[in-house]
This record gives C-alpha cells, structure tokens and sequence, in this order.
C-alpha cells in the first residue's frame, strides 16, 4: 500500500459543521425569496429537505451535496417570478457572507499537515469563488495547493473530475492519495477516483451511511494525523 502524500476535502460538513454554518444560509435564504412569508418557505424548504421550523435536514436534502445550480433547479418551480441566473448569483453572494463555524481547530490542523509534506486541495460542490473565501476566512487559504468548485470546469462529486485534477495539478497518483468527506456524494467520488476515503461526522450521515464507502470513518478532521500515523490503514 502506497504511503499518503495527498489530501483532498470537502468543504461543507468536513472542514465546517454542517448544521451549524448552513441551516442559518437555508433560512435566510428562503425568507428572502418568500419576502419573509412563512408558509411559502416551508414548502420550498420541504422541496429540498430543509425544515423551517426546526431548523434540521432531512439526510437527503438536495442542500447537503448537490451543486447551488442543483439546488436552485428543484426552488424554481416555487418561484415563478425569479429568474435561475439571478437566483443562482444570489446564493453565491449569500454563501459568500455565511459565518462558519468550524469543525475543529483548522488552522494548527492544516499547518501540521503541510508540515508532514503533505499536498492539500479541496474539492467541493460550493462555487469556487465562495470556497476561497471561506478557506480564507477560516485562515487556511494559504495551505492549500488546490481548489475547486463545481464551476471550476472540473465536474461534480460524484463524479470523479475534481479529485483527479487534484492529482494531476500535484503530480501524484491516487493510490497516493485520501479523499475527506462527510457525504456519501464525496466517498463515492473518492472510490471512484481510485483513492482511500475516509469518512467525517461532522454532517448530517451517520456512520451507518458513510462506512459502506469509507475506508475509515473519524469523529472530524481533527483525527486525520492520528489516522494518518497508522499509515491510512482501513477500519473495520
């Protein structure tokens, strides 16, 4: 087995908590489009498995691993007057302003990784522009010799793309190389790819869900280094 010389994360649910950073983006977000009116959001929010009321998504929320785009397809519908170009913007520029709270303590994270000489890239279903922001935000920008979105023209998890420029941009081999993620969407691309995966909790899956596809499923990121000194062997 070839030692780890990569990493590549998802974003959202692996580097910051899921429920915690974007059940405030889904709700405002929704009040926005519905003009504050309730009843409207709670049925857009239904739509793509967000619940108003509660704050909770459902474990297939489109809003967990899909693409804005993605997203944006399933509210049009609700939206008659809104234009998707425009919507799609607006989530970007609204995603842009969220305030992140993070899985762990990125930055002593990252700098350890670095230093132990590993590559870092991030390959997430965000738009890219946003995803800096937010690396930069969470002072980790500078860690990290890879970034795309799902508009960087690489693809979309579960597709594989995003992973494989990663390797090609670092000079590696998957087999060199671990996927990060907290969905089934990022494992997926992960095997696909032709890399380990390991698996965070820091989502909305369980263990249950991830394990089937994960080579290893941790607590949050903050393990990887302990994972990583067994030599990124599989877990029962």
């Amino acid at each position: 087995m070839r030692a780890i010389r990569g990493l590549v994360f998802d974003k959202d649910g692996t580097l910051f908590d899921f429920r915690a950073t974007w059940s405030a983006w889904t709700r405002a977000l929704l009040l926005e489009l519905t003009e504050g009116q309730e009843d409207p959001a709670i049925r857009i929010g239904q739509a793509i498995g967000y619940d108003l009321r509660t704050g909770d998504f459902a474990p297939d929320s489109h809003v967990i691993a899909h693409t804005p785009a993605e997203i944006a397809d399933v509210m049009i519908p609700f939206l008659p007057d809104v234009d998707r170009s425009a919507l799609v913007a607006r989530m970007s520029s609204l995603a842009t302003e969220t305030d992140l709270v993070a899985a762990t303590e990125l930055a002593p994270l990252f700098a350890a990784l670095k230093g132990a000489g590993l590559s870092i890239g991030l390959a997430t279903n965000d738009f890219e522009v946003p995803a800096r922001a937010h690396l930069d935000q969470a002072g980790v920008l500078e860690f990290f010799d890879f970034v795309s979105g799902f508009d960087s023209g690489y693809g979309a998890k579960p597709e594989p793309g995003p992973l494989l420029a990663f390797t090609a941009a670092r000079g590696l081999v998957p087999a060199e190389v671990a996927m990060v993620g907290d969905s089934v969407h990022d494992l997926v691309a992960g095997r696909a790819a032709g890399m380990r995966t390991v698996g965070v909790l820091t989502g909305i899956a369980g263990k249950d869900d991830l394990a089937p596809y994960a080579d290893v499923v941790l607590p949050h990121i903050g393990h990887l280094p302990e994972w990583l000194a067994t030599g990124g062997a599989a877990s029962s």
